[in-house]
């Protein structure tokens, strides 16, 4: 058997750290403990905000934060997004910081805005449904994925916090945008297949 720990197993200690983000923590570990394989909704805004990116666009922003930068903090993936844990606050702070760097959803007309697809950003007075603690792949009623990709581990946890999330989204958009210096090709055009000669 090997030592090395599979990083989609939530520990007992990042049980208690997920369990921590409500008002009535000792209920929700021993809803867990009974059936560890129940989704639950936890508030976010106390030990964690939550930012949930589409699927696609959120794994190459954790390409870029293990590649490049300090890593990330616990990842899940719930009905075909990435549910991003970071520090409390960023859910405040980031749109903000993407609009000042004109990569949001409302930045300038003609600027870089279809290269960041929406960040829905969870914190103070939202609420998020995290996978369940056991099992690489937990299906929910309506036959959506909710997986841990990322599980937490520890009781404090390392939380990534609005720049660092910043920072990889606008890599992953860099990634994401492909230019050539060739025109696009006419659709219109006739194609004829010489690979097959006799």
């Amino acid at each position: 058997m090997s030592s090395t720990r599979n990083v989609t197993d939530v520990t007992a200690d990042g049980a208690a750290w997920l369990a921590s983000a409500g008002a009535y923590p000792r209920s929700t570990l021993a809803l867990w403990e009974e059936r560890p394989d129940a989704p639950v909704v936890l508030p976010c805004g106390s030990a964690f905000d939550v930012v949930s990116v589409p699927t696609v666009f959120g794994r190459r922003m954790l390409d870029r934060m293990w590649e490049e930068g300090p890593g990330s903090g616990p990842v899940a993936e719930y009905r075909g997004r990435m549910l991003l844990f970071c520090a409390p606050g960023t859910a405040q702070r980031l749109p903000s910081l993407l609009e000042w760097e004109e990569w949001s959803a409302r930045g300038r007309p003609g600027g870089r805005t279809v290269a960041v697809p929406p960040l829905l950003c969870h914190g103070a007075g939202d609420a998020v449904t995290v996978p369940a603690l056991t099992g690489a792949s937990a299906r929910s009623g309506s036959g959506s994925c909710s997986r841990w990709l990322v599980a937490p581990d520890t009781r404090l946890p390392w939380l990534p916090g609005p720049e660092i999330l910043l920072w990889a989204a606008v890599r992953a958009a860099r990634d994401a945008v492909r230019i050539s210096i060739f025109p696009p090709a006419d659709p219109d055009a006739k194609v004829y297949d010489v690979s097959r000669r006799r």
